[in-house]
């Protein structure tokens, strides 16, 4: 190097951030600018999953269109709102049950838990079309359904109530006149009241 330029030349090889960085300063002039920092690195860690708060709470949805009761005496399960299984033993026909709706919510068993109450169709390929009312008990561990109760035969049910501190279920439907043929219209406004045993059993009101 030539000393009378008076100038001498300084490098300095830095290992940074992952980088190798080459400093070139004149002698004699103002200081290098400051390195910059090392970029900082994330962290791989999993994320953070959003936390269920019913699920936190050991709340139970209840959904009517998946579950499982009886119509006189036989089990039925709903997938997606129906259920259809053949009638008899290697029977062409089938009975299918629907999920109707027309869902009530109230106390049925004074236990201060909200119950819920639905109707279902049934349908064994005649010319009836059977409507059964089924309650839902709010339990600790989830729901237990009880029986279905016959409402009607090609009935127009209208709504369903649990009137607040009466334990009793109300079902409002039309039905026809005593002696009307059932090719008459439902137009006769009627009300079943209904009540839940202790054993879980869904009946008339004054049995």
């Amino acid at each position: 190097m030539n000393k009378k330029m008076g100038v001498s030349v300084a490098v300095i090889a830095l290992l940074a951030a992952g980088g190798l960085y080459l400093l070139v300063k004149p002698a004699g002039d103002a200081p290098a600018p400051a390195m910059p920092a090392p970029a900082p690195v994330a962290s791989a860690g999993p994320a953070t999953a959003p936390v269920d708060q019913a699920a936190t709470a050991g709340q139970v949805a209840f959904d009517a269109k998946n579950s499982t009761f009886t119509l006189d005496g036989q089990s039925v399960t709903l997938k997606n709102g129906t259920s259809s299984i053949p009638s008899a033993p290697g029977s062409a026909s089938s009975t299918t049950t629907r999920y109707f709706g027309d869902d009530g919510r109230g106390d049925l068993n004074n236990d201060g838990q909200e119950d819920i109450a639905f109707i279902v169709t049934q349908d064994a390929g005649g010319s009836g079309l059977f409507y059964y009312v089924v309650a839902a008990m709010k339990e600790a561990d989830g729901y237990k359904t009880t029986n279905g109760f016959f409402i009607g035969d090609r009935i127009a049910p209208q709504s369903i109530t649990i009137p607040r501190n009466s334990n009793e279920l109300q079902v409002n439907f039309a039905n026809r006149q005593p002696g009307e043929p059932m090719t008459a219209p439902p137009t006769v406004g009627r009300v079943l009241l209904l009540k839940v045993t202790p054993q879980g059993v869904l009946e008339g009101l004054m049995k």
